[in-house]
């Protein structure tokens, strides 16, 4: 018999780990939106229709080179580029193990 998942509480998707694993629990652009040059709404939208979506599973696959940017997420089936500042707007919860 396998052992239960712990979580550990919300966090930025930018700040997890290459190789971290976990689910989205919400898009919250909320102060961000100027580093982005579009509107809280906007970027909420956008991250939406791409696929980070409340409940979805992710994995981080990869780091760009110069500032660990871009990063490449798994969303469920879907391999995703995204720069690290709009990844910021994600919360989520990584499994640990």
């Amino acid at each position: 018999m396998s052992e239960p998942v712990v979580q550990s509480p919300a966090q930025r998707l930018s700040a997890a780990p290459r190789g971290g694993v976990g689910r989205i629990v919400a898009i919250d652009p909320s102060g961000d939106a100027d580093k982005h040059g579009v509107g809280a709404d906007e970027l909420e939208r956008r991250l939406l229709e791409i696929g980070f979506v409340e409940g979805a599973r992710f994995e981080i696959l990869h780091e760009g080179p110069v500032g660990r940017d871009p990063i490449v997420v798994r969303v469920d089936d879907t391999r995703i580029a995204l720069r690290r500042r709009d990844a910021h707007a994600i919360l989520v919860i990584m499994d640990v193990s």
